[in-house]
């Protein structure tokens, strides 16, 4: 079965789409993400959302509604703890993110288990159904992915100094307070969105192995981005044709693609030095 045979499928070329933007956007927002020591952000609001979005089906409520805005909120304290250094706080960032990792997962695992005549699709939420994604879906992830670039393309300088140094990028009259805000809900939206994709066990991942690859062959701050991007388009692309073919799940498949290249750079590193 060859390309053409494969997204002819209307479901694999929603999927397709969905999964192009989603990886994008992860990509773009992972490279902040880790280089501020941030990088386990990914994992403690995909369980936030987890628990939101299985509270908000148990009582019968539009999920994405609730997940967003109590996503965004968590992400935005998150992002304020890590500042602290510890020095104003009890609780570090890192700490932070895991209680919230973990008090949320267990939170919504509760919620299910304890629901009275409710169908849930547990799997779904954990391990994402990105085969199952409608038009709405793709709509959705095509503003977000708009809005995310052009955040991107017209604040690149400012969120590079952010990025390395806020103190100067505050003296130096950036206003780090706003673009903190804006990066806490970017965050939050392709996080929720993105569960979709690989769930909320396995969403972190499709931020991380992107970066982490391509910090491993570039140098500049610009470049680890463009190839964070171009890496994490790929590995989607690969995963999903594989997944396909092989009948296997598709978030799990991405991830394995995303980790194998990152061992593959590494390797081959390893070897020419």
């Amino acid at each position: 079965m060859n390309l053409v045979e494969i997204f002819s499928y209307s479901f694999m070329l929603r999927a397709l789409i969905v999964g192009l933007l989603i990886s994008i956007c992860s990509a773009l927002i992972g490279v902040p993400l880790v280089l501020r020591k941030n990088s386990m952000l990914g994992d403690g609001l995909s369980h936030t959302a987890f628990s939101a979005f299985a509270i908000a089906a148990v009582l019968g409520f539009a999920p994405l509604w609730i997940a967003l805005p109590i996503t965004i909120i968590s992400s935005f304290f998150v992002l304020r703890l890590s500042k602290s250094n510890g020095k104003n706080h009890k609780i570090s960032g890192d700490a932070a993110i895991a209680i919230l990792s973990a008090s949320s997962l267990a939170i919504g695992t509760m919620a299910i288990s304890i629901a009275k005549g409710v169908n849930i699709d547990l799997n779904s939420y954990l391990f994402g159904s990105i085969l199952a994604v409608n038009w709405g879906d793709v709509i959705a992830s095509s503003i977000l992915a708009a809005i995310v670039i052009a955040i991107f393309i017209f604040t690149f300088h400012r969120i590079f100094a952010i990025t390395f140094d806020e103190e100067f990028a505050r003296s130096i009259g950036i206003k780090t307070n706003i673009y903190d805000t804006i990066f806490a809900i970017i965050c939050s939206a392709v996080i929720v969105l993105g569960m979709r994709l690989l769930g909320s066990l396995l969403i972190s991942s499709l931020i991380i192995f992107p970066t982490l690859s391509a910090m491993s062959l570039a140098k500049t701050f610009k470049n680890t981005t463009v190839l964070a991007v171009i890496i994490s388009v790929l590995a989607f692309i690969l995963g999903l044709i594989t997944s396909f073919l092989a009948t296997t799940p598709t978030g799990a498949t991405v991830v394995i693609v995303n980790l194998v290249i990152f061992i593959f750079i590494k390797l081959v590193k390893n070897i020419l030095n």
